[in-house]
């Protein structure tokens, strides 16, 4: 009986504390706590064994949440993580709707394409750099990468691939290549190797590592790869962007003949 009697006045006096707080807070505050505390009835009269929050509810508290800093002495139906769970979750949706791609290029238009295929079945030793350049001097604005893509869906007389092998079999003692090729560290650092091979016996004339390439250090490797005019002729090189024009100078005042190889090609 003590017990209960007990229990009874702690209730009580918690009541009066409580009604006596309510006299000191502001009206804002008081009307927000009110808010909350009717959206949560309102979802409790709902006609299910079990109510469930939908997008109006979550959209309600992760708003409340932001506005109003006791948000969470008046949650009843949920634990306040859920509410930060849904927060982070929407924080993402609206992160993932920013990062969507955009609109792509333009597509080629249709008197593009005939004049690429013009120029390829008159032409059918020309390359997408070669058609690029034609274009460009008849003022149309597409990308060498558009071309090479747009070629690759015409049938052409004869096969590039064994004109190109053609090349390599009967200059292989005069032709050498460079590249790089990554190295990754321990540390989840990138280490590029550059390399430079004769393309006949497949010997490695030169090679180097760094972490920062540019075409000033390329340029010095190709000075320590061909220190003197040798027998060779020929320079594969692919399109990276450290092999800009400075790179070429240095090669053709070597001797060398640069030949670039096709876009997107091993």
């Amino acid at each position: 009986m003590r017990r209960v009697t007990g229990e009874f006045v702690t209730e009580f006096i918690l009541s009066i504390l409580a009604v006596v707080r309510v006299f000191f807070r502001s009206r804002g505050d008081t009307a927000l706590e009110v808010l909350a505390l009717r959206q949560q009835v309102a979802v409790l009269k709902r006609k299910r064994p079990r109510p469930k929050l939908n997008s109006v509810d979550r959209l309600f508290w992760t708003t409340l949440r932001r506005c109003w800093s006791r948000w969470s002495d008046v949650l009843v139906i949920v634990k306040p993580e859920t509410i930060i769970g849904w927060h982070r979750a929407g924080f993402r949706l609206y992160w993932r709707w920013r990062s969507r791609p955009r609109v792509g290029r333009p597509k080629i238009t249709d008197e593009i394409r005939v004049l690429i295929r013009r120029l390829a079945e008159e032409n059918p030793d020309w390359g997408a750099p070669k058609i690029h350049g034609e274009l460009q001097k008849l003022d149309f604005v597409v990308s060498e990468r558009s071309v090479a893509r747009y070629l690759q869906r015409i049938r052409r007389r004869g096969d590039p691939g064994k004109r190109w092998l053609t090349f390599l079999q009967n200059h292989r003692e005069v032709i050498v290549a460079f590249d790089f090729f990554n190295v990754p560290t321990v540390t989840f650092r990138l280490l590029y190797c550059f390399f430079v091979m004769e393309h006949g016996r497949r010997k490695i004339l030169h090679f180097n590592v760094t972490r920062n390439p540019n075409a000033e250090w390329v340029v010095q490797q190709l000075r320590e790869a061909f220190p003197e005019a040798g027998p060779y002729r020929y320079v594969i090189l692919d399109r990276d962007s450290k092999f800009d024009t400075d790179v070429i100078t240095f090669l053709k005042a070597t001797g060398l003949e640069p030949k670039r190889t096709s876009v997107q090609s091993p």
